[in-house]
């Protein structure tokens, strides 16, 4: 029988084997994905915002809920600030600084709530800048604290010392403060760019850090009192997740409507004031109550630090507020 007998009698043929696929150098490099996503990156960077800009009414609205998130950071700090330097006795002049930095910041912020004008006021301008300087000097401060204790930047250390992390929030009221007055201050039909982006994408960009550092900071604080309470996840668990979705909003501010981050900015801001209540019960049940409480609010948990999640939570509202407002080119 002839090898191709079956061949023939089914009508198949015989399949050439495949040739091994060769790229081209240029192919190489049309594929070469290290050099393909980063200059994708940089060509949607530089694409042509999609949201026009905002009316003068949408403006002043937007900024006086970023003015209300930065009050409420520059309260919480006032009230923080004062009961820890006054347990470390204000043995340092500077330790004042703070206290009249945030109270500035409080009446700036009342005074651009109270404002419905589109018109800037350079004394906000200058109380909102001078808060931010005052954050970063306190953080270099409380670092130097840190550091030259024994064991320098031990555990140990960075749970008993200076708080690192305190003295952020007074950045972030600042940093929030400039770029409400920013937003009012806009002229008609212009789109400003903040700290180097777009101005929506910018705030959501400060609102993402700004909660991450302030659940980083829960964290330490809860992981030393040792979650005795399951309430105590909440704040290391729902922040950190709405940090991601503002950053989400950060790296994409297309115009739309953004239900779940809305929702979980909401929850965030709920949480601040929950917060709040928990600590005024951990202070009473340490030994004497508020029957003693010149020392209990001093060693027990700090009431004022919650309500940051609070000033995070409805500045990022407002840039929701933003982008939803917007209209498409």
């Amino acid at each position: 029988m002839p090898p191709d007998f079956w061949r023939r009698l089914t009508g198949t043929r015989t399949r050439e084997p495949s040739r091994a696929l060769t790229l081209t150098a240029p192919d190489r490099e049309s594929i070469d994905l290290a050099s393909y996503l980063p200059a994708r990156l940089r060509k949607l960077d530089t694409l042509p915002e999609r949201a026009a800009p905002l009316d003068a009414q949408t403006r002043v609205e937007v900024a006086r809920g970023m003015n209300r998130g930065a009050g409420v950071l520059a309260g919480s700090v006032l009230f923080d600030s004062a009961i820890e330097h006054y347990r470390g006795g204000f043995h340092n002049p500077a330790m004042f600084f703070p206290l009249v930095s945030s109270t500035l910041s409080i009446i700036a912020s009342a005074s651009g709530v109270g404002d419905n004008t589109p018109s800037v006021r350079r004394e906000r301008h200058v109380a909102y800048a001078a808060a931010a300087a005052t954050g970063f000097a306190g953080l270099a401060f409380h670092a130097y604290n840190v550091g030259k204790r024994t064991g320098g930047f031990s555990w140990t250390n960075v749970f008993y010392g200076a708080p690192l992390g305190a003295p952020a929030a007074l950045v972030l009221s600042g940093l929030l403060g400039v770029a409400a007055e920013r937003v009012r201050d806009a002229a008609p039909g212009q789109r400003p760019r903040l700290y180097g982006m777009p101005e929506s994408r910018a705030i959501a960009a400060v609102t993402s850090a700004g909660l991450a550092g302030t659940a980083a900071e829960a964290a330490l604080l809860h992981f030393r009192g040792a979650f005795q309470d399951p309430f105590m996840y909440l704040p290391v668990t729902i922040p950190p997740v709405t940090a991601a979705m503002m950053a989400a909003v950060a790296v994409d501010g297309r115009p739309r409507k953004r239900p779940v981050t809305r929702f979980l900015l909401r929850l965030t801001a709920f949480l601040g004031f929950a917060g709040t209540g928990f600590h005024i019960i951990g202070v009473h049940r340490n030994m004497g109550g508020w029957k003693n409480w010149t020392q209990n609010i001093q060693n027990g948990p700090p009431i004022p630090a919650p309500p940051s999640f609070t000033g995070l939570a409805l500045a990022g509202l407002s840039v929701l507020k933003m982008l939803e407002r917007s209209r498409r080119e």
